[in-house]
């Protein structure tokens, strides 16, 4: 596990909102926040307005609108992401204090501009954040992004599709170990993600990106490829699965397809390699115990 994990949720319940306005009194968290007061105001209105459980549609108003969890399944925070024309403004917070200089905030903003450039297809991905919030400043810097704008009140950063693409390949933007995949099952599934336009495809695009692209006769016998039959650990659970295309998944024969959420998590790594990971609603810790059958080992290039 080299950086702290963390996954945004798009679902936001009144237990949230409680959450959230209990983060909004904290003088040391909503310091440099702008727009602090107007949105603690927003909260306290949603939850008296809306009796309803799920809260998610108030909070999507001229945005999209995350709650962060941690490993845990704990929410440590919140992201905002605010689309204009080809730009993306990204506000976030982490809400606990004791929280704070855990690197949980460098990982919210890697998962936020995997949502802003993947998913919403933002040309430009700004953040706007108060000279003397250093932290928030060195944060985003590390991540990648540039001084674009400087004012005494405020400073703009912004970063470009083509840079965080480029950030990807280069491993500057890994939450864990390096994977492969083989130029044939990259050309595979780029092309399946070009005609499966309904498919959640934001993390495969996401690994496919960031993977090492080898030729299937070059690749280690312990990697996942496409067809690939793997023992694996989700939790204490073992299992043996095998990943596959969409078109041949099966779930009694344990036919995993590349779009399911273990799918996409076990592509490209190698034995011994383990993963957090989103499944379903809770997150899942996976560990690659053997790769049992790999067809480019075995000579099956036509797989």
């Amino acid at each position: 596990m080299n950086k702290p994990f963390i996954s945004l949720r798009p679902e936001i319940t009144r237990t949230h909102a409680f959450t959230l306005m209990n983060w909004m009194k904290d003088e040391r968290v909503t310091r440099y926040l702008s727009d602090s007061s107007s949105v603690s105001r927003f909260i306290e209105q949603a939850v008296d307005r809306a009796q309803m459980p799920i809260l998610t549609h108030l909070f999507n108003q001229g945005g999209r609108f995350f709650m962060a969890y941690d490993r845990s399944d704990r929410p440590v925070g919140f992201v905002r992401l605010v689309k204009s024309g080809a730009d993306c403004e990204i506000v976030l917070v982490v809400g606990e204090h004791d929280n704070w200089g855990q690197g949980l905030g460098g990982s919210t903003i890697r998962e936020g501009l995997k949502l802003a450039f993947l998913d919403m297809r933002a040309e430009n991905v700004v953040a706007k954040i108060h000279p003397n919030n250093t932290r928030s400043l060195r944060g985003f810097e590390r991540c990648g992004f540039h001084l674009q704008r400087e004012t005494p009140t405020l400073n703009s950063l912004a970063m470009s599709a083509g840079r965080y693409r480029q950030l990807l390949r280069d491993g500057a933007m890994a939450g864990s170990a390096e994977i492969y995949v083989t130029e044939i099952d990259k050309a595979r599934l780029q092309s399946l993600m070009a005609f499966e336009e309904e498919a959640p495809r934001v993390d495969l695009e996401h690994e496919i990106e960031r993977a090492i692209v080898v030729e299937p006769q070059r690749v280690a016998g312990d990697v996942v490829t496409m067809n690939s039959r793997v023992v694996l650990h989700l939790d204490d659970e073992r299992e043996e699965v095998a990943l596959v295309y969409p078109q041949d998944a099966e779930d009694r024969a344990r036919k995993l397809s590349v779009l399911s959420d273990i799918g996409t998590a076990i592509l490209g790594y190698q034995e011994g390699d383990a993963i957090d990971w989103m499944v379903t609603d809770r997150t899942r810790r996976i560990r690659i115990e053997k790769v049992i059958y790999q067809p480019e080992s075995s000579g099956d290039l036509h797989l």
